[in-house]
């Protein structure tokens, strides 16, 4: 952990720089028991892209806020990916038996799709429903701002989501003043957010299944018939002993 002064110059800004960011909500630095800042390694990543942003791409601060502020939802949703995973696999073994995991596997891999992603509109519809030309959506698909799928024939289908993306774009271009560099950035963060989910949900459903086929197949198990008793013979009771 480094004092505000140390991690000032590990990243060569004024130490007030790092006050600012932290005003903005851009890192969270830790504090001790007498409220001095701590930096982390982690907080040293964070303010160096926040340099590369601001510096390389030039994106403003409103930018910077919006591209920070999905790296905090993606790094949560990872720890919370990781941690779940840690929780679900521990339980299993605990509990059962190693066995097999190529079926649940084959299984997970069929959940329904989520509506949102189902592939509805064409470029014109898209481009009205968010108020944009269709040659915009060109180019932010050019730009990767969006991935909307394709029919056999080629034709672009833009989902519920992509339409969300869309809009997500306009606000941050008109409202906010961010240049295409740092809408970049927050889109690509978007939608290794939008990934990180899926993968949680998938993986906590996964291994939910496993425990749940785990648990019905030992309930399927007969249960353990009492002893027999020799002819003749009757069981005894013990006594109480004085």
């Amino acid at each position: 952990m480094y004092v505000i002064s140390v991690a000032a110059e590990l990243v060569d800004m004024h130490p007030q720089t790092l006050r600012l960011y932290e005003r903005k909500g851009l890192i969270r630095p830790g504090r001790t028991s007498g409220k001095t800042r701590r930096y982390s390694e982690r907080d040293i990543e964070y303010l160096r892209e926040i340099r590369r942003l601001t510096q390389e791409l030039g994106v403003n601060l409103a930018g910077v806020e919006e591209i920070m502020k999905l790296r905090f939802e993606l790094d949560g949703v990872q720890q919370q990916l990781e941690s779940e995973i840690y929780h679900l696999e521990d339980a299993l073994r605990a509990t059962f038996d190693a066995q097999t995991k190529e079926a649940l596997a084959l299984e997970a891999g069929n959940a329904p799709p989520d509506p949102k992603d189902r592939a509805v509109y064409v470029i014109s519809v898209a481009a009205e429903l968010v108020d944009m030309h269709p040659q915009t959506l060109r180019l932010y698909e050019r730009k990767g701002l969006i991935r909307p799928q394709r029919t056999s024939g080629k034709t672009r289908r833009y989902s519920e989501r992509d339409v969300d993306h869309l809009r997500e774009v306009r606000r941050l271009t008109q409202e906010l003043g961010v240049n295409l560099a740092g809408v970049e950035e927050v889109m690509r963060l978007r939608f290794e957010l939008d990934d990180a989910q899926e993968r949680l949900e998938a993986e906590a459903g996964r291994l939910q299944r496993e425990i749940n086929s785990k648990m019905a197949l030992m309930q399927a198990l007969p249960a353990p018939r009492p002893l027999a008793l020799e002819k003749g013979k009757s069981p005894t009771k013990k006594r109480a002993s004085r």
